[in-house]
């Protein structure tokens, strides 16, 4: 099954407002955990736009988890998932 044109827009959507939502989280210092998780890749050598992937990989997988869960926003697993990165956190069921 191929995606069809539609599929990658919106692909391309959300992952550009993830990566929106993370260099405002960044430019905010809200949560302080999101610029010290910037600070410290990029000091170990991480080129910008995968830091801002990873970090983005981890809101992803919180926002799935609201979805799934109808719950509220995980602040402190979210900090504790951005703070281990560069491993990235086990995808929530």
């Amino acid at each position: 099954m191929t995606d069809t044109p539609i599929d990658n827009d919106e692909e391309e959507f959300t992952e550009a407002t993830l990566i929106q939502a993370i260099e405002n989280q960044i430019e905010s210092d809200n949560p302080p955990a999101a610029k010290a998780t910037f600070n410290k890749l990029t000091l170990v050598g991480y080129e910008r736009e995968d830091i801002l992937n990873l970090m983005a990989h981890v809101l992803a997988i919180e926002i799935d988890a609201i979805l799934e869960e109808d719950r509220a926003f995980d602040t402190q697993w979210y900090e504790t998932a951005l703070r281990a990165l560069p491993e990235l956190p086990p995808e929530k069921n």
